[in-house]
């Protein structure tokens, strides 16, 4: 996000000492993206940010191993079933990064979900940026930059190598009634808004359907003591990076020999930002609009839609639900998080379902949804859609996740 914002303690003029008011220097850390020709941030640190104390392995075992869509097929994924849930909130504790079940993922992108109850470990993923999506509950994220307050609708984009901890809001700790359910997209990119939304400088243009204005920025700076800790206190990072393992990735475990909060002030144009999707000012027409008008974000061969309430086709002929249509190129993956979905009414598709259209095969309106939909002039719907341009894989969430009937759904179910 080209968008200069600067906070905290730093110097005038860059790449010059800055001291502490006892007279010792503090540790510039430059965070940038390709190597120093893209957007950066400089991070002013009280300990030296390279220091490690001891280094182990984090076991990822075969939690990102994936299997094909093999024989192709288009598939019905009901998230909701893959953590018991009951009035008193999950059945067992995980948190939001050990306790992603993978749904989804290729070379480019992977699509997990969770529902967690306890605090994360302090994170980093060294593998690209993630796009996570709070689909319901509420958190607090407390990140080297400083600190978000999610809830429901939520997008929090986390740039590649942030130091991050997820601490959800739960019933005993905060009287929030539901837990906190969370979407997550991890890329091996960058995740930006789409360039078409942007001038030659970054800003967001007038036909963008958000703007700046619409971007909350982190709370910070955020130091140790802030949050009751210890400055001096020893610390492990999890870390997610490249190797040898499932889909090329391993862990580490870090510990540091400091907390990582210690950042006493930075600047630039790298950092999280968290956005609703209620800011999102949905583009219409007289008749239908094909899917790039819901753009949010973009990775390295996918892109992020969202498909919010909002009033639809007004040609006096128009059919509102999508016309049937063959991802040539992609593979459309669906995230029903609240009202109805004209156009998968009779699937069994719901809240919490992913639905699984992949390249090669033609989908559109369950049966009779073309004709009903005659006469509809809005939509009561909130999905969150990733098309990838890279076929996607099962992972072992989304394979106990298939309801193994939706391919035969066009047709009146399997005889």
């Amino acid at each position: 996000m080209a968008h200069y914002l600067t906070q905290g303690a730093v110097p005038p003029k860059r790449h010059t000492q800055h001291r502490t008011p006892e007279g010792a220097l503090y540790y510039e850390e430059l965070m940038g993206e390709e190597g120093f020709s893209s957007d950066s941030s400089l991070l002013y640190h009280r300990a030296i940010p390279s220091a490690l104390a001891e280094v182990t392995a984090w076991d990822l075992g075969d939690a990102l191993a994936t299997t094909p869509n093999h024989p192709l097929k288009p598939r019905h994924l009901r998230l909701h079933d893959l953590f018991e849930v009951g009035d008193d909130g999950p059945a067992d504790d995980h948190d939001v990064v050990t306790g992603r079940r993978l749904v989804l993922g290729n070379a480019d992108v992977r699509i997990s979900y969770v529902v967690a109850n306890r605090p994360s470990p302090w994170y980093r993923n060294a593998i690209g940026d993630e796009c996570l999506f709070v689909e319901r509950g509420h958190a607090r994220v407390e990140t080297i930059f400083g600190a978000f307050e999610l809830g429901p609708g939520d997008y929090l984009i986390i740039p590649r190598a942030t130091t991050h901890r997820w601490l959800p809001r739960t019933p005993e700790s905060d009287g929030y009634a539901e837990p906190l359910r969370v979407y997550a997209i991890e890329a091996n990119s960058h995740i930006t808004p789409p360039k078409r939304y942007l001038s030659r400088f970054g800003q967001l243009l007038e036909h963008a359907p958000y703007c700046e204005r619409d971007l909350r920025l982190p709370a910070g700076p955020l130091l140790a003591e802030d949050i009751g800790a210890d400055p001096a206190e020893p610390t492990e990072v999890h870390v997610k990076h490249r190797g040898n393992g499932p889909s090329g990735i391993v862990g580490s475990i870090h510990t540091l020999p400091q907390h990582p909060l210690d950042v006493v002030g930075w600047d630039g144009c790298l950092y999280p930002y968290a956005f609703n999707v209620a800011d999102f000012e949905p583009i219409t027409g007289r008749v239908h609009q094909p899917p790039p008008v819901h753009q949010v974000f973009e990775g390295q061969n996918f892109v992020i839609c969202n498909f919010v309430p909002r009033k639809v086709d007004y040609h006096p002929l128009s059919i509102p639900v999508p016309y049937y249509h063959s991802n040539v190129d992609s593979d459309e993956i669906m995230f029903y998080v609240d009202g109805d979905y004209e156009a998968r009414k009779g699937s069994g598709i719901g809240k919490g379902s992913i639905s699984v259209h992949p390249g090669g095969h033609p989908h559109g309106p369950q049966p009779g949804a073309y004709e009903k939909s005659i006469g509809v002039t809005e939509f009561d719907e909130l999905a969150v859609m990733v098309d990838t341009f890279r076929p996607l894989e099962l992972g072992e969430g989304g394979a106990a996740a298939d309801d193994g009937v939706y391919a035969w759904s066009w047709v009146g179910g399997r005889s």
